[in-house]
């Protein structure tokens, strides 16, 4: 699901006529995928209906999807932009953790209550194991650079066990949400624990 929107504020270089029209076609496969997934369910639809819809060749569909999981999350520079801004742009006096939290919590109450499309989009993952573990897959890809981003923001060393530990855990806490009747005191229980944990092992809060 695109999302342009990277929470930086930078305004994005321009693009050649060339970029234009691939970044496109990328749209139009992503567009494509996501309405015959939502309608028919993710199981249900090959890869050649898609590309069919976006009037496109399967080859060039793989060009810029080398997976069918690829297909429906289409946003992993956006999420990574905008978990390392929750840290390097937290306010002042908030700790890391809670500006972790925060950024679990902003993405839970999208899926719970406003855009009704994000909403089906969630639902769609929530109930595809495949997709389920693919996005599990990738949001963890940024381990190392949101350990990074701590470790700068808290004046640590960039293998700081502990920073390492706190990315992993921040990143694998909002599956403590999937299935849960309340998904907001779920993660919040979640994050909380890992305040705690930080708070113990370093100076901050």
């Amino acid at each position: 699901m695109t999302d342009t929107d990277t929470g930086s504020g930078a305004a994005p270089a321009p693009m050649g006529r060339r970029e234009r029209k691939k970044a496109a076609t990328r749209q139009a496969i992503a567009d494509a995928a996501l309405r015959l997934f939502l309608e028919r369910g993710y199981d249900d639809v090959g890869i050649r209906e898609i590309a069919e819809a976006a009037d496109v060749s399967t080859t060039t569909l793989f060009k810029h999807f080398p997976v069918k999981e690829a297909l429906v999350f289409d946003e992993d520079a956006e999420n990574e932009a905008r978990l390392l801004a929750a840290v390097r742009e937290r306010p002042a006096g908030q700790s890391i953790p809670a500006a972790l939290r925060e950024h679990a919590l902003r993405y839970r109450i999208a899926a719970a209550g406003g855009d009704a499309r994000f909403t089906a989009f969630a639902d769609l993952v929530d109930s595809t194991p495949a997709l389920r573990d693919y996005v599990q897959a990738m949001w963890l890809r940024h381990t190392d650079a949101l350990a990074r981003a701590i470790a700068e923001a808290s004046g640590k060393a960039d293998d700081d066990p502990t920073c390492a530990a706190l990315a992993h855990f921040a990143l694998e806490a909002p599956r403590a949400a999937r299935g849960h009747g309340d998904p907001h005191q779920a993660i919040t229980r979640a994050f909380d624990l890992l305040e705690d944990g930080w708070r113990a092992l370093t100076s901050e809060g």
